[in-house]
């Protein structure tokens, strides 16, 4: 289970930029057929057994309208994708948001806060046993993701920086074949990677995300204009998701679906979920959404993003970008608010009023 490939290529945005003079736009006014991107992780496997068992055509029917849900290997194009207006609504994490469709000029709306990491991500040391002993290493991760993120977090817990590190950026996919040999002696990553490594009697787990919650928080957003078009799109949205939520709490051929399907077992499923702080329940989302830590989180987030120069070429900022949440106070520019939190549909969902 994976945030898959190099999650924030520099030249993302840009790239999804130039495809979108290529493909059809998904702004628009009323419309009654919609697309939505996912991709393989804990939490966002919920989507997959939604389509597949029927929850996603219950919703979809209810309101009049369809809603094709499609599954992508590469989380990176999947963002591509959406930002290029190819599909209506995707999953991405906070700060992929922010540097990809945001940076990219496309006006976004957090409809469902679905969850935050909350120990899935992690440093892990060779043979250390203290993340201070971090200084001086190379530490390999995937660049520009939220594993450097995790780093930058880390090293300020314990008064270091990146300058008293080397990033080497390394994908996925070899960061557990990596930690093997021997000239790897730090890494960054997140389950089920974390796990595997683990396993090798010289790793050292030295930080999670745990210590930081509610910092990498996971998202299923929509283009603002097709939302503001379509109500009905958004309401459909969150139907399904907390049909769903209802699904992995309570139905076991459910979550085993989901296990499956994301190239685990029950158990391993169950472990991950228990590093991954779900909001099952529409209430508890809006706790967090509403909740004055998530402007705190943004700031730091942006400003990470504004020193690696992911928030645009123009950017002079790390407010270039502004954010909007639930009571209408924005972070940044207000004049350029791209990435909006949204309450109104998982506040309909608590009260009953889909």
């Amino acid at each position: 289970m994976n945030r898959t490939v190099s999650r924030l290529l520099t030249g993302a945005a840009a790239a999804a930029a130039m495809l979108a003079l290529a493909l059809p736009s998904a702004q628009g006014a009323e419309k009654k057929d919609f697309k939505v991107a996912w991709s393989i992780y804990v939490g966002w496997m919920p989507w997959g057994y939604a389509a597949d068992s029927g929850i996603v055509k219950k919703w979809a029917d209810k309101y009049g309208i369809t809603i094709e849900v499609k599954q992508f290997n590469d989380y990176v194009e999947s963002i591509n994708q959406y930002t290029a207006g190819a599909f209506d609504a995707v999953t991405l994490t906070n700060m992929d948001g922010l540097s990809i469709p945001a940076a990219g000029g496309v006006d976004t709306t957090a409809v469902i806060v679905g969850d935050f990491s909350n120990g899935n991500d992690a440093v892990i040391l060779k043979g250390k046993d203290k993340l201070a002993d971090i200084k001086g290493q190379t530490v390999n991760l995937v660049e520009f993701s939220v594993s450097h993120y995790l780093l930058a977090r880390a090293l300020e817990s314990v008064k270091l920086a990146e300058k008293d590190v080397k990033v080497v950026n390394t994908s996925d996919a070899d960061m557990a074949s990596a930690y093997k040999t021997p000239d790897v002696t730090a890494v960054v990553t997140w389950k089920p990677i974390v796990s595997t490594i683990l396993e090798s009697p010289d790793a050292r787990k030295v930080f999670d995300s745990s210590q930081i919650p509610g910092e990498i928080i996971d998202l299923m957003v929509a283009n603002t204009t097709v939302l503001k078009d379509n109500p009905s799109f958004g309401k459909a949205l969150v139907g399904i998701w907390y049909d769903t939520m209802k699904a992995l709490a309570s139905d076991a051929a459910a979550k085993e679906h989901m296990a499956k399907a994301s190239g685990t077992d029950v158990a391993g499923f169950d472990e991950m979920l228990g590093t991954t702080k779900m909001f099952y329940e529409p209430k508890d989302a809006l706790a967090f959404v509403n909740g004055a830590e998530l402007k705190t989180t943004t700031e730091r987030v942006s400003t990470f993003l504004f020193d690696k120069a992911l928030l645009g070429k123009d950017a002079k900022s790390a407010g270039a970008i502004g954010v909007e949440f639930p009571d209408k106070s924005v972070f940044g520019d207000k004049a350029n608010v791209k990435l909006r939190y949204d309450a109104t549909f998982m506040q309909a969902a608590a009260d009953g009023k889909l």
